[in-house]
C-alpha cells in the first residue's frame, strides 16, 4: 500500500479509523490503530458522559474527558492521532480548542459544514484540518469559504458515501441513488482537489469512506484515486475497541436484515443495527421528559423520539435494551471479535490479493 501524506504528517498505512461515538472510539482503539501505522481517531461526541460520573458542568466534563483520552492515547502510542468533532455539537468550539491545546495531529469534522474551523489555528499550530463531506458541492463551498475568510485550504478531505454507519450527509431518498455512490462522489471531490492544486498549489488528498470493509474494497477505491480509506465498522468488533462486549456482540450477531436507516434526533438519516429500543422509539415509547445535556444544536427535545445521547451511552455500556448501535452497511459481515493487529493483517492480505488479481504485481 502507498503511504499517506497529510501536509507534513506521514501515515505509513493509508487507513484512518472512523470516529465513533458515544464512547466507541476512545484512547484504547485509537492508540491501537495508530500503533499499526494508521490514524487512530477519538470521537468527542458525548465524551464527558462516559462512565456515568456525576458532573456539575456538561461543558467542563467534556473538556476534561477529552483531555484525559488524548493524553491516555499519547501514553500508548507514538503514532498519528486524530479527533472527530461533529459540526452539530453545541460544544464544538470547546472540543476544537481543547484538541488543539493538546496537540492533536488531525481534526476530522462532519455532520455539518465546519465553515469557521481554521479560525482556531494560530501561528505555530501543526494540527491538520480535514472536513468530512458527501458531495463536491460541500467540498467546493468549504474551500471557497476557508480561502476567502482565513487564507487556508483543507489539509485533506474525507468523502463519505451513503453506505457509511452513523449519521449520513444525504436526504433519505438520496441514499439509493446511483449518482450518490461512493465512486461517483469520490471522482467529483477529486476534481475539486485537482482544481485547488492547480489554482493554489496545495495538495489535498482525498480519503474514501462509507461501506469499505475489505482489503479488496480498499484496493478498488484507491485504484480510482483515493489516497486512503476510512474504516469504522471493521474496527468495532476488536478487543481494543472501547465499547462493551455486548455492543460488539450486536455486530457479530447481526444479519443483513438488521441493518436499517433511521431518522435521528440530530436531523440526519442514520444507519443502525435495528433493535427493540428503536422499534419502541418509533412507537413513541421512548420520548424524553426533557433535555439533560443540550448537546446537539439541531435536536428539539419537544419533538424528538428519544434522547440520542442517553441511548448511545447506554449502548456503549452494554445496555442494548435502552440504546442501539450505529453501523455501516457491511456490519453483518462481522462474525467474530478479533484484534486490531489481525484486522490490519487481513486488510493487507486482501489488498495484496486484489492487486495480484488486477495483474499489478
Amino acid at each position: 500500500m502507498k503511504s499517506l501524506h497529510i501536509g507534513d504528517i506521514f501515515v505509513p498505512i493509508p487507513i484512518i479509523q472512523g470516529g465513533m461515538g458515544v464512547g466507541i472510539s476512545l484512547s484504547g482503539l485509537a492508540s491501537a490503530v495508530a500503533n499499526m501505522g494508521g490514524v487512530g481517531v477519538i470521537s468527542t461526541v458525548g465524551i464527558g458522559l462516559i462512565g456515568n460520573k456525576p458532573y456539575h458542568s456538561f461543558k467542563k466534563a467534556n473538556i476534561d474527558a477529552l483531555r484525559t483520552e488524548i493524553r491516555k492515547a499519547r501514553e500508548l502510542t507514538k503514532g498519528i492521532l486524530g479527533v472527530n468533532i461533529m459540526g452539530v455539537l453545541t460544544n464544538f468550539s470547546d472540543m476544537v480548542k481543547t484538541s488543539i491545546e493538546e496537540g492533536i495531529d488531525i481534526i476530522f469534522s462532519g455532520a455539518g459544514l465546519p465553515l469557521d474551523l481554521p479560525k482556531y489555528l494560530n501561528n505555530g499550530i501543526k494540527t491538520k484540518l480535514v472536513p468530512i463531506v458527501s458531495s463536491s458541492r460541500a467540498a467546493s463551498i468549504i474551500c471557497k469559504k476557508w480561502k476567502n475568510n482565513f487564507d487556508y485550504l483543507p489539509d485533506a478531505f474525507v468523502v463519505e458515501g451513503p453506505k457509511a454507519g452513523g449519521h449520513l450527509g444525504f436526504k433519505p431518498d438520496e441514499l439509493e441513488s446511483d449518482s450518490n455512490n461512493l465512486s461517483n462522489i469520490l471522482g467529483d471531490v477529486l476534481q475539486v482537489s485537482k482544481e485547488m492544486q492547480a489554482t493554489y498549489g496545495k495538495n489535498i488528498p482525498v480519503i474514501a469512506a462509507g461501506g469499505i470493509y475489505s482489503g479488496s474494497d480498499m484496493f478498488e477505491i484507491m485504484d480510482q484515486g483515493a489516497s486512503a480509506v476510512q474504516l469504522g465498522t471493521r474496527f468495532v468488533a476488536t478487543y481494543e475497541c472501547d465499547a462493551s462486549d455486548e455492543f460488539k456482540e450486536t455486530y457479530v450477531q447481526s444479519d443483513l436484515s438488521d441493518i436499517k436507516i433511521i431518522k435521528s434526533p440530530v436531523g440526519l438519516p442514520g444507519r443502525t443495527i435495528f433493535n427493540n429500543f428503536l422499534s419502541e422509539a418509533e412507537k413513541g415509547n421512548r420520548k424524553p421528559l426533557g433535555c439533560k445535556h443540550n448537546c446537539i444544536s439541531t435536536c428539539n427535545p419537544k419533538t424528538t423520539m428519544y434522547c440520542i445521547a442517553e441511548a448511545l451511552v447506554q449502548a456503549y455500556s452494554g445496555n442494548m435494551e435502552k440504546g442501539f448501535a450505529f453501523a455501516g452497511a457491511n456490519a453483518y459481515l462481522v462474525d467474530k471479535i478479533t484484534s486490531v493487529a489481525e484486522v490490519f493483517r487481513m486488510l493487507k492480505e486482501e489488498y495484496l490479493a486484489a492487486r495480484i488479481q488486477a495483474n499489478l504485481i
